[in-house]
């Protein structure tokens, strides 16, 4: 099964505007669907929908079809916003 991965980032974009608890579910539930964690670790992990925003966009280019080099770019690139992030999963799986 292919991930819509543009649908992923609207559906991320949309649950941030709204900022609230149910936001937070939503999020969560998106990701654990496409992860190991559950809804819970991905809430605990990630408490700010905005940062959970972030893990799509990160697992978006992760998961593309581009090649290695190009996406360890497209991280660097944006490391400000997704350094977060890549510390918390670490700190999570180490």
């Amino acid at each position: 099964m292919a991930t819509d991965w543009e649908q992923l980032e609207k559906d991320s974009a949309k649950a941030a505007e709204h900022a609230n608890e149910e936001t937070d579910y939503i999020l969560a539930g998106k990701i654990s669907s496409l992860t190991r964690m559950t809804d819970e670790e991905v809430k605990e992990l990630f408490p700010k929908p905005a940062d959970v925003k972030k893990l799509a966009e990160l697992m978006k280019i992760v998961k593309s079809t581009e090649d290695r080099n190009e996406k360890i770019n497209k991280i660097i690139e944006r490391s400000e916003e997704f350094g977060n992030v890549i510390v918390t999963l670490l700190d999570k799986f180490i």
